[in-house]
């Protein structure tokens, strides 16, 4: 039975809920339930704290588990014996350093000597230690903002989303990201394959891809077939069909959900009629 470990909160467990029941699994607890079966797909979810599923995955108990790329590679295990399966778009933000607003930073160098508050002190320390910084890492649990405000740090470093709270803090994001994080799958290296994980895997890539993409369908006049397939391509081509009326023709095309409202306006100068984009469940290629 292949058994998979979520996120037990947060965030990162509403997406990865939402991503594996869009898959066809039976994925759903009450709040004090540690884990529920589909026995319809032999599988198995566990949720747990997303900071203990790589530990759980690295002891081989569990196939395979979302949580953050940060959350791994300030682990440790993910230099080791845990692998990046997939990334799956969602949780995305950056690994920054923190400084006072008005600060004037000039380079990573300034943090030389100087204490940096942090929830990740493996991946802040060996970022540190990358570029030659030796630096004093004060470790907390979460809203390290408030230590440059209390005198405990000189600087700190954190995910970041929008930036919006450091930003209301009277802080600023300096310097290039230290990470881009998303929640990701992960496996053990040496974990044999099943053919159970084989699906799950084949099953999420397309409920990603799917969500990446629309259908685009329109009518359009015949002469103006090429100029239409121009703007649109698709994948491979267009599916372009006759329609009963003379000199017109019906054509369905993926495209790109980002790319969707500059296409149409596009086909609707070009002369398209009956513009009609619907999204994608899933999706093969």
């Amino acid at each position: 039975m292949l058994k998979v470990a979520i996120p037990n909160k947060g965030s990162l467990s509403e997406g990865a809920t939402k991503l594996i029941q869009s898959a066809g699994y039976k994925c759903r607890r009450s709040s004090k339930e540690l884990f529920c079966s589909d026995t319809t797909n032999n599988v198995e979810f566990y949720f747990l704290r997303p900071t203990d599923i790589p530990a759980y995955v690295d002891a081989g108990i569990f196939h395979f588990g979302i949580t953050g790329r940060d959350i791994v590679l300030d682990s440790g295990h993910g230099t080791h014996n845990v692998k990046e399966v997939m990334g799956l778009n969602f949780g995305k933000a950056r690994m920054m350093y923190i400084t006072p607003g008005n600060y004037n930073f000039q380079g990573i160098s300034d943090f030389e000597g100087k204490k940096i508050a942090c929830s990740y002190p493996g991946l802040i320390g060996d970022h540190l230690k990358a570029n030659g910084v030796n630096a004093e890492i004060i470790e907390l649990d979460g809203a390290v903002e408030i230590s440059l405000h209390l005198g405990i740090a000189d600087f700190a470093a954190d995910v970041v989303e929008t930036g919006t709270t450091i930003k209301l803090a009277g802080l600023k994001t300096v310097g290039e990201p230290i990470l881009h994080s998303e929640a990701i799958i992960v496996s053990k290296k040496d974990a044999p394959e099943i053919e159970e994980a084989k699906l799950f895997i084949k099953r999420i890539e397309g409920i990603i891809l799917a969500r990446q993409y629309v259908m685009v369908e329109y009518d359009i006049p015949t002469d103006k077939i090429e100029e239409a397939c121009k703007i649109c391509p698709g994948l491979e081509s267009p599916t372009v069909s006759p329609l009963r009326e003379a000199n017109w023709h019906a054509v369905k095309v993926m495209v790109k959900s980002s790319q969707v409202n500059s296409i149409m306006d596009e086909l609707s100068a070009l002369g398209a009629k009956a513009v009609i984009v619907t999204e994608i469940r899933t999706c093969r290629m």
